[in-house]
Formats: C-alpha cells, sequence, structure tokens
C-alpha cells in the first residue's frame, strides 16, 4: 500500500471514529434504560462500537450511521437480558417497613436500580426540547417501570414514546413488521399503565422554589434538625436505601430512622451534583476521627414544592468516582 493511501485510510478512519464517538451519549442513555445499570450501560456502547468497527466492511450505507448502531445496540442489550431477572428499587419489591426493623444483608448489586450522572447520558449540545425528554426518562421512577416489560417490549416503547422513532423505523431495526411494533407498543403502555409505579411526576425546570428547598435541605440535614428535614417531605414521602431491602414512607418513619439506626448520618457534609435529572447529593458521614468518608448518594425527588422520594444509594467507592464527586469533602 502506498503511503498516501495509507494516510488516506488513517484519516477515514478517523473520521468514523469520531462519528462513532459523536454518538457514544445517546446510545448510553439508551442502554441505561434497557439495562438499569450504567456500568452495564457503558459496556454495552463499547461492545457496540466495537461490533460496528468489526463490521464496517458490510455496511454499505444503505441505513443511516446512527440506526445502524442503535441496531447494534439493541441487540447487545437484548443479548445481556436473556434470562435475566428485571432490576428494581426497594419499594418495587416489599412492603413499607418501620424504622425499627433490622436491616437484613445487603442484595447484589445486580438487583437494583442505578442512578446515573446526567451528563454521561444527556448529550450537551441537543436540543433545549429533547434535553428536557431525556432527563424525564431517565428518572429512577421510569427506569424501574421499564424493567417490568419484556426486553423487546421495553426496547420499542424507548425507540417509539421516548426517542420518538416512527413505527416504520423501529420494524426496521426490530426486522419485524410495522403492526408488531404497533400491538407491542400497545402492550407496553399497557403493561406500565396496570403496574401503577409510583412517581414522583414530571422533572420540573430548577426554579427559586426549588432551590430554597434544596437550601433548607442541606442546612437542616447538615445540622441534623431532623424536626426541619422532616418539614420538608410529603406526607407519603418514601425513603429507600439500595441495597437494603427496606424502605420507609412517610415524614414520622423517616424521623424515626433518623434519630434511631440513621443517627450515625449525625454531622455529616454534603456536596451537591444531579443525577436522573433530578437534584443529588454526595453525602460525606464523620469518620470517628475527625474527618470525613463518603458514605451515600442521595438522589432528591421533588413534587408540588415538597421532596417525594428520599433515595439513599449505599455504595460510595464507584458511584462517588462516576460522579466526580471528591473522596473528602
Amino acid at each position: 500500500m502506498s503511503s498516501t493511501a495509507a494516510s488516506s485510510d488513517r484519516l477515514e478512519a478517523s473520521g468514523l471514529e469520531e462519528q462513532l464517538e459523536h454518538y457514544r451519549t445517546e446510545l448510553t442513555g439508551y442502554c441505561y434504560r434497557m439495562l438499569g445499570s450504567i456500568f452495564e450501560a457503558e459496556d454495552a456502547v463499547q461492545e457496540t462500537i466495537l461490533r460496528a468497527w468489526r463490521a464496517l466492511d458490510r455496511f454499505e450505507g444503505r441505513s443511516a450511521l446512527r440506526s445502524w448502531l442503535y441496531r447494534i445496540a439493541t441487540n447487545v442489550c437484548l443479548d445481556q437480558l436473556q434470562g435475566r431477572q428485571r432490576r428494581a428499587r426497594p419499594m418495587d419489591l416489599t412492603e413499607p417497613k418501620t424504622a425499627d426493623t433490622a436491616l437484613t444483608p445487603p442484595l447484589p448489586e445486580a438487583t437494583w436500580i442505578q442512578p446515573v450522572p446526567d451528563e454521561r447520558v444527556v448529550a450537551r449540545d441537543a436540543d433545549p426540547a429533547e434535553v428536557v425528554v431525556a432527563r424525564d426518562s431517565i428518572r429512577l421512577a421510569f427506569i424501574a417501570a421499564l424493567q417490568h416489560l419484556p426486553p423487546r417490549q421495553r426496547a420499542v416503547l424507548i425507540l417509539r414514546d421516548v426517542l420518538a422513532w416512527r413505527a416504520s423505523e423501529v420494524a426496521a431495526l426490530l426486522e419485524t413488521s410495522v403492526a408488531s411494533v404497533n400491538s407491542a407498543l400497545q402492550r407496553a403502555r399497557a403493561t406500565l399503565s396496570a403496574a401503577q409505579m409510583t412517581d414522583a411526576g414530571p422533572v420540573q425546570p430548577m426554579d427559586d422554589e426549588q432551590q430554597k428547598l434544596l437550601a433548607r435541605y442541606v442546612e437542616t440535614f447538615e445540622s441534623y434538625d431532623i424536626d426541619s428535614f422532616v418539614s420538608l417531605l410529603h406526607e407519603d414521602a418514601v425513603q429507600q436505601m439500595p441495597p437494603y431491602e427496606l424502605w420507609l414512607r412517610g415524614p414520622s418513619q423517616v424521623r424515626a430512622w433518623m434519630l434511631g439506626q440513621g443517627i450515625g448520618c449525625k454531622g455529616s457534609r454534603l456536596i451537591p451534583t444531579t443525577a436522573n435529572g433530578m437534584p443529588a447529593f454526595g453525602q460525606y458521614r464523620p469518620d470517628g476521627s475527625g474527618g470525613f468518608k463518603p458514605f451515600s448518594l442521595h438522589v432528591v425527588e421533588i413534587s408540588r414544592g415538597k421532596v417525594a422520594g428520599l433515595n439513599f444509594f449505599l455504595d460510595p467507592d464507584r458511584l462517588f468516582p462516576l460522579f466526580g464527586l471528591p473522596p473528602h469533602p
């Protein structure tokens, strides 16, 4: 091969690599909705890009690169989901307990819906209207609801209702008929409706009232003024703590937990971030020697001016680096 031809091949490869990377974020968002795990989603996207490279000689431009990548990503996700139990939230598995209920051993990581940093799955250069839809469709409640669907129905619903693909496009991707796609979509919508998943409602744009609410959240939690803290909660607010299946409902139970089994959180510090289109905080608990150690990621669901959901993810070793949170506050 001449040096000119080799140089041209390198340029073409470089251009293709740039195009593939351009779709990484939205593909990660798609795979996260399919799988419920950001770590599995990123692995799936990496596998998608590798398969795309390997099959490049068979890609003849008959379909757009984006559609081709989504077809590969869908097949990767369907392969991963074969014979696997769905991921869930504690409230999807058991009835609420009381604050004096002893914690049972933690369940495996694969049991749970994982939180995701917004920037990993929402493209920064997307249209503002698309950003709103993207953030709304990565809410924990919606991701948990999706897990109730068989994998192919899950793919159909995401492609049609979240990404707004035409039925004919989805049919081509799944190599099936438009009638089959429409039927799968109808069944998927009915399943989600019948599941009656508890939901704090659509993500609302951050405004002054929400900012004030979050400032009070930080102030009352860090000062451990628990009476003031629970005054920020809805009457039916939920507290969940994966990897433990125990969950609580109502301010009185949250208060009893914070002043009982959760008293070790007294004196904690919070650092703000975002997760699943919602405000979030890295919690650093006192380490007993005058310092602080990473303890929990709070993902806060807000509805109608109050806190509707407290999601405490107790996996700091994996989640704090993922969210760019420092080892110390």
